[in-house]
C-alpha cells in the first residue's frame, strides 16, 4: 500500500509541473513569477522524494524518515503557496513594484537573499493571470501540496507503511 501512494504522490506532482510547464507557461503563454518558480522546486522536490520512497518501499523507520522529509517539504511548499495566495490578495498599491528576474537575482546575490528578496514579493508575484472556478493557480497549487502531505501521512505513517510484510 504504501509503495503505491508513495507512486501516487510522484504522478501527482508530475501532473502538476507538466501542467505547469507545458500547458500554462507553453499553451497559454503564462510566464511563472519568482514565487511560482519557488512552487515548482517545492513540488518538483516533493515528487523526488515520493520516487525515492516508491522504489525504495523501506518499513518502519525507513518510512518515517521518508515521511518526516517529505512533511518538511511540503510546509514549506505551502508556505511559499500561502504567501503567494496573501501577496496576490493585498490590495493594490500594498506590494512592491516588480522587481529584478530570478535569473539576474540569482547572479549577483547570495542565495540567502535571493530567497528573501522572492518571498517579499513583487508586482509580477501580485498578478492575477490565471482563475479556475475562482482561485488562482497558487490557490490550486496550495490545495494540491496539502492533499499531498495527507498522501505522505497515509503511505508513510499509517499503521500499514510500518508493518513487515511475509
Amino acid at each position: 500500500m504504501s509503495r503505491g501512494l508513495n507512486l501516487l504522490g510522484m504522478l501527482v506532482c508530475l501532473g502538476l509541473l507538466l501542467y505547469a510547464i507545458l500547458y500554462a507557461q507553453g499553451v497559454l503563454g503564462l510566464e511563472p513569477c519568482p514565487l511560482c518558480i519557488f512552487q515548482r522546486v517545492g513540488i518538483a522536490l516533493i515528487g523526488f522524494l515520493f520516487l525515492l520512497a516508491g522504489v525504495h518501499n523501506p518499513r518502519r523507520w525507513g518510512a518515517r524518515v521518508y515521511g518526516v522529509l517529505l512533511l518538511l517539504v511540503v510546509l514549506a511548499t505551502i508556505g511559499v503557496e500561502a504567501r503567494h495566495v496573501w501577496i496576490q490578495s493585498a490590495p493594490p498599491g500594498t506590494v512592491a513594484s516588480c522587481g529584478a528576474s530570478l535569473g539576474y537575482m540569482v547572479q549577483i546575490f547570495p542565495v540567502g537573499t535571493v530567497i528573501r528578496k522572492v518571498l517579499t514579493g513583487s508586482g509580477e508575484c501580485a498578478k492575477v493571470t490565471w482563475r479556475f472556478l475562482g482561485l488562482t493557480m497558487p490557490a490550486w497549487v496550495l490545495i494540491w501540496a496539502v492533499i499531498l502531505g495527507f498522501i505522505d501521512l497515509l503511505a508513510n505513517f499509517s499503521a500499514r507503511s510500518r508493518t513487515r510484510r511475509a
